[in-house]
């Protein structure tokens, strides 16, 4: 299965912060979003990722101060994206070797979706939930 088909699926919203968003605002969005990361878009292009695990280690580090902080001082910026013709293995692969579990998707350089490892998981459930039936129609069938 590609990612295109798998953003067909699951919709290809992104939530968005810039990196001068302070890291309290970061918090309120993961919440209201139900989500654990978001990309940092700066001028129409990706600049980061912030996820709840960047926001827990700067804590233990600097305390609640860090919370009127900017986003970019905890933001990876280093990001692995994908695109939408990629495979959902080569994805897991990707997500594997690099330990991410958001990844922004792009199409000619434009942010066009998010993938997280629950969206991977769900589509390989999915896929295997699929092949079961078919074999059931097969064995019972034949």
């Amino acid at each position: 299965m590609l990612i295109a088909e798998l953003l067909r699926a699951k919709g290809s919203d992104v939530v968005t912060v810039r990196p001068d968003t302070p890291v309290s605002e970061l918090l309120d969005r993961l919440a209201r979003h139900n989500i654990g990361a978001v990309v940092v878009a700066e001028a129409g292009k990706v600049a980061g990722i912030a996820s709840e695990r960047d926001v827990v280690r700067r804590l233990a580090e600097q305390g609640a101060s860090l919370l009127d902080r900017p986003v970019s001082e905890i933001m990876t910026r280093a990001v692995i994206t994908c695109k939408t013709s990629d495979t959902i293995d080569a994805l897991t692969v990707l997500m594997t070797e690099n330990r991410v579990r958001h990844v922004p998707v792009l199409a000619a350089g434009a942010l066009v979706g998010i993938v997280s490892i629950g969206d991977v998981v769900k589509s390989r459930i999915r896929q295997l939930e699929l092949d079961r039936q078919q074999l059931e129609a097969y064995i019972t069938q034949g």
